[in-house]
């Protein structure tokens, strides 16, 4: 069993589980043992959990009720409200988890039950399992952390916290050009911005804090979008030791209106004039990554920018790389970048796949712009025309450009088209909104309208913090459950453009754990957007529900219950096995 993925051991329970980590998340995953399926009267799980150093499970809540129900069992001890698994129990056989305090040291305990509802409504309890999985905060320690931000203002989580307390419009700059200027004045700013940002935003800023204390460090930074004013400040502190290059392309980078002439000003003043650099390549310089060397010996890298909407507005990544090896690296990419032009890079060292060695992992790393003779794209695309088993991506931009993408989008299709392979997939679309692929070979459009409000009871409506992209992410994740286990990742976009025009970086990760932390962020991303392209879809039709409840047993002729499609509907057959099976050592 593998320390990243553990299952319940109880024979005498009538369901496997099986529990995956995340970063600062889980995935727990349900299956039946019969395969005819449970009995009608299976109204669900409850989830339970205890923290490493507790001393009683803690019930999960669900925002959906069975409405009227006079739900009461003497069995059920603990209950603290009707939102209680206990009485509101989960009907799905997957469900992602943040526990409150991912990052304490040591095993957290599971315990799931199947909960029963007799012809009276009365609920009783089943068999239970249950399962300890460690889910410290760093993926590989002291080597290699994947970190991501909460990813959504649009959210019903973010509505609990925080929408009471204020308008959005306190809480985030309205343009990216105010970014250096403004000031929150959200009464729950101190705890709203660290629970947008999650792990990558407290990792970047870990890092240049650790690079301000150490004054034998030298700080090496390409930034895309810069109007954050945590991160300037903390650059300004860095002082001569510095040196930055800052995209100037034509993507509202080049006014003397912009936040990023703004911080260029700032930044030479504090690190001199020789030190900073305005740059596109063959278009953008589209890196994001700060490499420090001295005793922090750190680089941070991925698709998260050093802005307000990238830390606390998009779904972004962080890669954090604790190595004097990576930080070479990325150091002689920067000085290539500072000192040559796009021919001179691309036939270089740094366009061609280097690796990074650590005591479990060996990241494969490369920078654009490539040559004809080193483009990254033939590569990836062959990778995931090769798939066996599941493909997960989430792909900002994709759908902008489609010819650009062409060979992509013709290998996700070739997968999708392979009833046995396995796809859920999310990109920008052309018109605006999302779409989600589905393993059917269907696209789920999420419109921008299906972005905020007009959700049916007892959800509320939820801001989505102006335009633009809400989902950033760059990655693609193939065969998380074999040991031909792969992620491509960075501030690459997967398109020809970045691969001979732009300035990035992309990493080749071939490696199981870090694949069920990606496929992870890519599963809860999409179910979050896939409901609401499934209710924009109904109010389209006119049949939208006024409210959405739990489903009771069936109790008249026609009547199926609420496992029903995911024993008749191939795509939910494939995703009850898929994430339940434990993954081969």
């Amino acid at each position: 069993m593998s320390e990243f993925q553990v299952s319940g051991s109880n024979d005498a329970a009538p369901f496997t589980l099986t529990i995956h980590r995340g970063e600062g998340m889980c995935l727990l995953a349900m299956n039946w043992r019969d395969v005819e399926g449970p009995p009608p009267e299976f109204v669900g799980f409850a989830i339970e959990y205890q923290e490493p150093d507790g001393e009683r499970y803690f019930p999960l809540t669900n925002r959906l009720t069975f409405i009227g129900a006079d739900l009461k069992d003497p069995r059920i001890t603990s209950d603290p409200g009707i939102t209680s698994t206990l009485r509101s129990p989960i009907q799905k056989f997957r469900w992602v988890h943040f526990p409150r305090n991912a990052n304490k040291p040591g095993p957290f305990y599971y315990r799931v039950t199947p909960v029963f509802m007799d012809a009276d409504d009365k609920l009783s309890l089943g068999e239970a399992q249950t399962a300890l999985i460690e889910l410290a905060r760093e993926t590989y320690p002291n080597e290699l952390n994947v970190a991501f931000t909460r990813g959504f203002v649009s959210s019903q989580a973010f509505v609990d916290r925080f929408a009471s307390a204020g308008p959005i419009s306190d809480l985030l700059p309205a343009t990216n050009d105010q970014g250096l200027v403004f000031k929150p004045t959200h009464p729950k700013t101190d705890e709203a911005l660290p629970w947008m940002g999650f792990e990558a935003a407290k990792e970047i800023l870990d890092l240049l804090d650790a690079a301000v204390a150490d004054t034998t460090a030298q700080v090496r930074v390409i930034a895309y979008d810069l109007n954050l004013p945590a991160v300037v400040e903390k650059l300004e502190a860095i002082g001569g030791r510095l040196r930055i290059i800052i995209d100037d392309g034509d993507h509202g980078h080049s006014p003397t209106s912009s936040a990023e002439h703004q911080a260029e000003a700032r930044l030479r003043t504090s690190a001199g004039d020789a030190n900073v650099k305005r740059q596109h390549m063959g278009s953008l310089q589209h890196n994001k990554f700060i490499a420090v060397t001295g005793n922090v010996n750190t680089v941070v890298c991925g698709s998260t920018n050093f802005s307000w909407r990238g830390f606390y507005v998009q779904a972004n990544n962080a890669l954090v790389l604790k190595s004097a090896q990576a930080v070479g690296l990325f150091t002689a990419a920067f000085d290539r970048y500072w000192t040559g032009g796009v021919a001179a890079f691309g036939n270089s060292a740094s366009a061609d796949f280097q690796k990074i060695t650590f005591t479990k992992v060996v990241p494969e790393l490369t920078f654009s712009p490539h040559s004809d003779n080193n483009l990254a794209l033939p590569g990836i695309v062959t990778a995931i025309e090769e798939t066996t088993s599941s493909l997960f991506y989430s792909l900002a931009f994709l759908y902008e450009a489609r010819a650009p993408h062409r060979e992509l989008v013709e290998a996700i299709d070739g997968v999708v088209s392979d009833p046995a392979r396995f796809v859920y997939g999310m990109s920008d679309h052309i018109v605006a909104g999302l779409d989600l692929r589905k393993p059917n070979g269907n696209l789920a459009i999420v419109s921008p309208g299906a972005l905020q409000g007009d959700l049916p009871e007892p959800f509320k409506s939820e801001p989505i913090a102006g335009g633009g992209a809400r989902m950033h992410h760059k990655f693609v994740v193939i065969d998380f459950n074999t040991n031909n286990a792969c992620v491509y990742l960075g501030s690459h976009n997967f398109s020809r453009t970045a691969d001979n025009k732009n300035g990035e970086n992309l990493l080749r990760i071939r490696d199981r754990r870090i694949a069920v932390s990606y496929m992870i962020e890519a599963l809860r991303l999409f179910d979050h957007y896939h409901f609401r392209a499934v209710l924009d879809e109904e109010q389209q039709k006119g049949n939208a529900p006024s409210t959405i409840k739990l489903k009771k047993p069936p109790r008249a002729a026609g009547e199926l219950p609420w496992f029903d499609e995911y024993y008749t509907d191939p795509q939910k057959v494939q995703d009850r096995k898929l994430f339940a099976a434990l993954s081969s050592s």
